[in-house]
């Protein structure tokens, strides 16, 4: 005898995926979210040294602005 019952998934799955601003504005969210935990957490370091880890990404960004 077989059993040809299948199996289904406990939890749905989703077919939709978001739209591209609604990413970049969870990314923001995301961002904002761990920055404010780490001055949750380290205090006013947590506050400034993620701002100072940024700026070779930002001179980066703008290097390659003005390159066109």
């Amino acid at each position: 005898m077989t059993d040809t019952t299948v199996a289904k998934p406990l939890l749905p799955t989703a077919k939709r995926s978001l739209s591209p601003d609604a990413k970049m504005f969870l990314a923001i969210a995301v961002f904002l979210l761990l920055w404010a935990l780490s001055v949750v957490t380290w205090g006013i370091p947590g506050l400034y040294m993620p701002a100072v880890a940024m700026v070779p990404v930002i001179f980066a960004i703008l290097m390659l602005i003005t390159r066109g």
